[in-house]
């Protein structure tokens, strides 16, 4: 799954949201989120309802950084936040933030209109994609490749 919606609050900002399964590396994925080498938050789909949800929760966290009023560190931190009922902070990371042992993740990323390079860096980094291969095909190509023959490996 991959959408992306415009925030109509926010004019030229989008927010993408895609999901990943059969993860074998969540642990590897999060302590990078953690050390900000992705640019995105890291959820477990398995406690979302429907993917306007994780709309309002970005809508909301955009809004609380541009006023100056977020609770956490960071945008996506606020995101992972936002989708809480309750305002304990370390509940909200254990409920919807993706966990070591997950299977599936799902990629929040908030980006500019023109930004296709963020989408595809986190793609690459998701499906282990070198640079090197990226020049002689494309990404969609290399993922392909990799679903395709995931079972004769």
């Amino acid at each position: 799954m991959h959408l992306t919606h415009e925030l109509e609050l926010f004019p030229g900002r989008r927010v993408t949201q895609m999901l990943f399964k059969e993860v074998k590396n969540a642990a590897e994925l999060r302590q990078c989120a953690v050390e900000g080498k992705i640019q995105g938050a890291l959820i477990n789909p398995t406690m979302l309802v429907n993917p306007f949800q994780v709309l309002v929760a970005v809508n909301k966290a955009v809004n609380l950084q541009k006023s100056g009023k977020m609770k956490t560190r960071s945008l996506y931190s606020e995101i992972i936040f936002n989708l809480s009922p309750t305002n304990n902070i370390s509940e909200a990371f254990k409920r919807f933030g993706s966990s070591d042992g997950d299977d599936s993740v799902m990629v929040v990323l908030v980006h500019d209109k023109e930004d296709p390079q963020l989408l595809s860096d986190i793609a690459a980094r998701f499906y282990k994609i070198p640079p090197q291969e990226e020049k002689c095909g494309t990404l969609l190509d290399a993922v392909v490749c990799r679903m395709a023959t995931k079972d004769v490996m």
